[in-house]
């Protein structure tokens, strides 16, 4: 008997070995050999090749065990020994907002203000009548040679043709004379919603330099021509190169002033198309249904009977986690968003309010298993919002549901210990990288220090992001954020943050990574480099951890992956790169200056 069964053994095993002899191999769809590749994957932290297989990483070691994977038909990128990471992640920025992108001068990275002044002038003379010259944000005065704003004078005598609009973060805004006479400055056409300050000069006449918070630079620039159907396309389709260009390969839509789904059209065009460049988890805010009682009623309505969404649903047909609905955000209601503007005092919310409102807006999405982000920059309005979760947590528990409190530039470590027990995350900015030197002025170096704690927050144990906020308050530049984690210096070359609250480029990096991807639940399977991971990698122009801290800041993309794709190339690979369709309108600063400095 013993026999038969071995007899019957080797006849299966020898033609088990004649069928598969038959079978032709089946090949990677990529491999990236001669790489140094950082996975942050702790059973293999090193490797030198990977391959990619629909969509997903499914091998990484050395080159000769990876090139051992190719067929006739695997596409072989030699990466020359550079620096590959996983695809970064911007967990807080708002690329639907940028709808009229391809209208704006991007003053992002630009080194003085003398150059700033003249792209201005040069753009005037492009720029059809009916249309504005505009900057609305993504550059600070400290990036600058000259150390300063603009002055009210040199805007208005760059710019004498068109009406102007500088937008400077969320403080400030530059109207020229004819910007003052189209948008009705002092008059009932304006508006003046609290918090805004027309600035006069000495005689009493107004200048054009309005002061204020974010509802009144939005609604100034909702005053504004707005894009075309089409233009809007080709914004976000520029916005997302801008992104792939620095190695961003996933971001968080964190709110669309114009929300799902009607807000969305121009993803929607992209996505239908299979044109997305980037995987583009949202959250949304019921802004502008004037029918429900708060916004939180409105966002209920909008994705349980209008638009039916469910947390974590994804609406691309072609790519893993390409589109996805990840609650609501970054706002609860107006009356309780603590306005961050570092050149002003903190902006403090009345403590019942707070408490009131969180309770009654938290509760309701509790219930409904959405989750939620709240913006909130002060520790003085953390507190009373924590009281209020602590409370609805007892009665209608978080019971995991992912929630965050969004920038958080001065939570103490009482309040990050009380975030850690109710399970939420922190999704950080680099404002102070920018605007660092403005909080000094505002209030002292001895707190802007310590703001944010980054040793504290990387040692909490509580989930952590580091984001841009992009593109009013900072370009969407992540190489930015690293290096002022990292080397402690804002745009300027200012120390701001102590040499003890500064983070190792390892840790800073997984906040743009592994980090990051917990916020949409993902990071079994985002912001590593290992098999059954996505896809989604890039090669980097230096040495991330190499090359001096100060010039992190200076590194771009090579070569970005997402969804084991070429979505962007440059140098010896730029021929990988699909080629962009000519910005539209035909008279698009992009066109002429790129997103990011010195990038055309």
């Amino acid at each position: 008997m013993k026999k038969i069964a071995a007899l019957l053994m080797a006849t299966v095993f020898a033609f088990t070995l004649k069928a598969q002899s038959n079978e032709p191999f089946v090949g990677a769809d990529l491999i990236v050999y001669n790489a140094k590749i950082t996975t942050q994957s702790l059973p293999q932290p090193e490797a030198s090749a990977l391959a990619v297989k629909g969509g997903r990483i499914y091998a990484v070691g050395s080159d000769t065990e990876i090139l051992s994977l190719k067929d006739n038909r695997t596409q072989l990128i030699n990466a020359d020994g550079k620096r590959l990471i996983p695809g970064l992640e911007d967990a807080h920025i708002h690329p639907l907002n940028e709808r009229n992108f391809t209208y704006k001068v991007r003053w992002d990275g630009v080194p003085t203000l003398k150059r700033a002044l003249e792209m201005l002038s040069e753009q005037a003379q492009r720029t059809p009548e009916g249309q504005w010259v505009k900057v609305t944000g993504g550059w600070s005065p400290y990036q600058f040679k000259e150390q300063r704003q603009p002055t009210i004078e040199e805007l208005n005598k760059a710019v004498s043709n068109r009406p102007l609009f500088v937008q400077y973060a969320y403080n400030r805004v530059y109207l020229n004379k004819l910007g003052m006479k189209e948008l009705g400055l002092g008059t009932d056409k304006f508006p003046m919603l609290p918090g805004t300050e027309l600035l006069k000069d000495k005689k009493g006449n107004y200048t054009g330099v309005v002061d204020g918070y974010t509802f009144t630079f939005l609604a100034m620039e909702a005053m504004l021509p707005q894009p075309t159907a089409e233009e809007q396309v080709s914004s976000l389709t520029y916005v997302i190169d801008y992104l792939n260009r620095f190695g961003v390969t996933s971001v968080i839509d964190a709110t669309s002033v114009v929300g799902y789904p009607e807000g969305h059209a121009p993803l929607q065009a992209l996505v239908n198309s299979n044109q997305l460049n980037i995987r583009f988890p949202f959250v949304d805010l019921g802004f502008g249904d004037y029918s429900s009682k708060t916004w939180v009623d409105a966002e209920i309505k909008r994705i349980t009977k209008l638009a039916p969404i469910s947390p974590g649903q994804n609406l691309h047909p072609n790519m893993e986690h390409g589109y996805e609905y990840e609650g609501m955000g970054e706002a609860l209601r107006g009356e309780i968003h603590d306005h961050e503007n570092f050149d002003k005092p903190a902006y403090i919310i009345d403590k019942d309010m707070m408490n009131q409102y969180a309770e009654e807006d938290v509760r309701k999405l509790i219930e409904k298993r959405i989750p939620f982000r709240m913006h909130i920059s002060y520790n003085e309005n953390i507190t009373p919002f924590l009281d209020a979760l602590e409370k609805v947590n007892k009665t209608t528990p978080i019971d995991g549901m992912r929630w965050s409190i969004e920038h958080a530039e001065t939570i103490t470590p009482e309040n990050m210990e009380r975030v850690r027990k109710l399970g939420g995350g922190i999704a950080l900015d680099d404002k102070m990288a920018l605007h660092g030197d403005g909080f000094i002025k505002t209030y002292g170096k001895e707190k802007a220090l310590y703001t944010p704690r980054l040793r504290d927050l990387m040692n909490s144990g509580i989930p952590l992001a580091m984001t841009s906020d992009g593109f009013r308050v900072s370009p969407g530049n992540p190489w930015i954020a690293l290096s002022w984690a990292v080397t402690g210096k804002s745009v300027s070359g200012s120390v701001v943050l102590a040499e003890d609250n500064r983070l190792t480029r390892e840790e800073a990096l997984r906040m743009y990574t592994v980090g990051a991807a917990w916020f949409e639940h993902h990071e079994n399977e985002k912001g590593k480099i290992a098999p059954g991971n996505l896809a989604d990698f890039v090669l980097l122009s230096a040495d991330y951890f190499t090359v001096p801290e100060d010039e992190i800041k200076n590194i771009t993309s090579l070569l970005t992956i997402v969804d084991g794709r070429v979505v962007f190339g440059a140098g010896k690979y730029s021929n990988l790169t699909p080629k962009l369709p000519e910005p539209i309108p035909f008279w698009s600063p992009i066109k002429y200056y790129g997103g990011y400095y010195n990038e055309k």
